[in-house]
């Protein structure tokens, strides 16, 4: 059984025994880490693919794009959300040990920042570290932050970090953490076709193997009629897609950040439309109707 094949058993037996809301609740000091190592090139090569972000060496993708930017997808650059799938084992190893506070079976990835601070090479030896930040009520419930952080030789080269709620009932409606963006304008650009597998696929590549994306029948264990696509897959997709868009219009600046919050589950399968505004910083994931399913915006590098 894989590391997070285990964490997610234990995760489940533990889940019952914890309770969020707790007012003394407090997170776990130790930092998890991986030992330093290259990508693996075969699964690599399958996040890029289920992704839609160009093979290692495509042109279509452009050299310039690959090779020097943070955020370049193309050869010898991890994308910008690659680091997080590396480390999802090690915070799903945290979040379902002794110390943390609340139950991961129904824990909600409700939004995930990333900053690349320099192009991380696929071949370089990554160290990765992951710990748990902050705390903070929610108008659903209780908030985790979680941080990963990726290193080369001590060099900070990348860092992300993702909320996620555990829903209980409140006394009070706590302030967001940050305000909503107007997506309502943004004009659509591709319409996609997800099929009703996409989470067994995309769990294949990633590792993220939670029953809510794999089948109809363990997603309603969970309250949900079908299987919903992972999160980090949209944020993956939109990603893949701004970056295609901005080299259409000759080679761009390279992604440095990226922030994404994750408004609606997308049922399985799915039709959704993407939009995006002309310069390609801000985009949307939404629904035929018009339900808004992702938000998120990105900065360039200078």
């Amino acid at each position: 059984m894989t590391s997070l094949a285990t964490s997610l058993v234990r995760g489940a037996v533990t889940s019952p025994f914890r309770r969020a809301g707790k007012p003394d609740a407090t997170l776990p000091t130790e930092r998890l880490t991986l030992p330093a190592a290259p990508a693996a090139p075969g699964p690599l090569a399958a996040y890029r693919a289920i992704c839609g972000f160009p093979e290692a060496g495509d042109r279509g993708g452009g050299e310039a794009r690959g090779g020097a930017g943070p955020g370049g997808a193309g050869p010898g650059a991890l994308p910008l959300t690659y680091p997080h799938v590396l480390a999802f084992p090690l915070a799903m190893r945290l979040m379902t040990g002794r110390g943390f506070p609340l139950p991961v079976v129904g824990l909600v990835h409700t939004w995930f920042e990333a900053c690349g601070h320099r192009a991380v090479r696929a071949d370089e030896r990554i160290q990765l570290t992951v710990y748990a930040e902050e705390l903070s009520a929610h108008r659903r419930g209780t908030e985790v932050t979680m941080v990963t952080e990726a290193r080369v030789d001590g060099e900070l080269v990348w860092e992300s970090r993702s909320g996620y709620l555990s829903r209980h009932a409140t006394k009070a409606a706590a302030a967001g953490r940050r305000e909503e963006t107007d997506t309502e304008a943004l004009p659509a650009l591709h319409e996609w076709r997800l099929p009703g597998d996409l989470g067994r696929r995309y769990g294949a590549v990633s590792g993220d193997r939670n029953p809510i994306h794999l089948h109809p029948l363990t997603a309603r264990l969970f309250g949900f009629p079908r299987a919903i696509a992972h999160g980090m897959w949209t944020v993956a997709r939109c990603l893949a897609e701004t970056e295609a868009e901005a080299e259409s219009d000759g080679p761009g600046r390279q992604l440095r950040t990226v922030r994404a919050d994750f408004k609606a589950p997308i049922l399985l399968p799915a039709t959704v439309v993407y939009a995006a505004d002309p310069g390609g910083n801000a985009f949307v994931l939404r629904s035929g109707s018009g339900r808004v399913h992702l938000t998120g915006a990105v900065t360039r590098e200078a």
